[in-house]
């Protein structure tokens, strides 16, 4: 399976148009069941705005949706829709909030606010790179804890799990393209007292 590109949290941003409060919201998604539960939930928290008009792309069967909420037919949901197309992210789902100021925009200004409404939404998510990794883990002594994190931390490594016990355990992801030399490094490190154990695979951030 290829690497993807999602965003790695629910986040927001906002502007005004011409006295219109734009609200643009992202959350990282994987059904359709989590789309539309986040869409209900904005539309739920900004009952009383004009439109919350939305859109969302599934990576599993390419999955498109969108709605205008009341906008002008392809004034909203499509702009909002293009937007996280030509990002090329996937698993994501963006909700553009307007309240009205009063003032019409017309459909260009209504395509261009609708639009920069997803755009800062997707950059306030912070889009990465979704890659398969190795799930590994690591046993080691208080006394290396930190080496370790900071040797995890220039391979690009994601922590998954820390426990504290009679030492430390530690679970994270990298790269599968890393493992080989991560390990060398931390053999190295610690004169061969520690080394890997891969417990398996999954998709996560590279």
């Amino acid at each position: 399976m290829q690497d993807y590109k999602t965003v790695e949290k629910e986040s927001s941003d906002e502007f005004i148009e011409k006295k219109s409060r734009f609200i643009g919201y992202v959350k990282p998604v994987k059904t359709q069941e989590e789309a539309v539960d986040f869409i209900n939930t904005i539309k739920s928290k900004h009952w009383d705005a004009k439109h919350n008009v939305y859109a969302y792309v599934l990576k599993d069967n390419n999955i498109q949706r969108y709605s205008d909420d009341g906008e002008p037919s392809g004034t909203a949901g499509v702009p909002v829709l293009d937007v996280i197309l030509k990002s090329e992210v996937v698993d994501v789902c963006v909700v553009v909030t307007r309240y009205f100021g009063g003032t019409l925009l017309g459909a260009g200004g209504l395509v261009r606010a609708y639009s920069h409404g997803s755009k800062i939404a997707l950059d306030a998510g912070n889009i990465i790179t979704m890659g398969l990794c190795s799930v590994l883990s690591c046993q080691v002594d208080y006394s290396f804890y930190e080496r370790l994190t900071g040797l995890l931390d220039d391979f690009g490594a994601n922590l998954e799990h820390v426990e504290y016990a009679e030492s430390v355990n530690v679970s994270f992801s990298v790269s599968k393209g890393k493992v080989s030399a991560l390990n060398e490094r931390l053999v190295d490190l610690s004169n061969g007292q520690f080394s890997l154990n891969e417990i398996g695979e999954k998709f996560s951030k590279i």
